[in-house]
C-alpha cells in the first residue's frame, strides 16, 4: 500500500487543521494506520492510531481531547482532525500503515509500521 499525507499548513495557536492520508490499494481496509510527527532536532514521535475498521483509536497523552483520528475505507483515506493547536504541535506529520487484523489500534512504535507516506508540514504560530 502506498500512502500520501496532505493538508498541512500554517495556522495560529488555537486554530484547527485536518490532515488526510490517502492510500492506494484495494486492501487498505486491512491496515491499521498511525500518525507520527517530527519536530526539528527531535525524534519522530507517535501521535495517534486507528484500527482497520475505525472502531478503536489510540492517542498520545499530549493530543488527547484535541486531536481525532478517523477513517473512511470507502475513500481509502484516514484523517487527523487537529483542534486547539499549540506551537508545540509544529512538526512534519507522517502517516503510516501496517496490517491489523486484530482490531487493535495500540501501535505506538515506529517499527511496528511497514508503509510510510511522505510528510506534511504543520506550523502553529503563537
Amino acid at each position: 500500500v502506498q500512502l500520501q499525507a496532505f493538508g498541512g499548513g500554517l495556522v495560529q495557536a488555537g486554530g484547527s487543521l485536518r490532515l488526510s492520508c490517502a492510500a492506494s490499494g484495494r486492501s487498505f481496509r486491512s491496515y491499521a494506520v498511525g500518525w507520527f510527527r517530527q519536530a526539528p532536532g527531535k525524534e519522530r514521535e507517535f501521535v495517534a492510531a486507528i484500527n482497520w475498521y475505525g472502531s478503536n483509536t489510540y492517542y498520545v497523552d499530549t493530543v488527547k481531547g484535541r486531536f481525532t483520528v478517523s477513517r473512511d475505507n470507502a475513500k481509502n483515506t484516514v484523517y487527523l482532525q487537529m483542534n486547539t493547536l499549540k506551537p508545540e504541535d509544529t512538526a512534519v506529520y507522517y502517516c503510516a500503515a501496517r496490517l491489523g487484523y486484530s482490531g487493535s489500534a495500540y501501535y505506538p512504535e515506529k517499527d511496528e509500521y511497514d508503509h510510510w507516506g511522505q510528510g506534511t508540514q504543520v506550523t502553529v504560530s503563537s
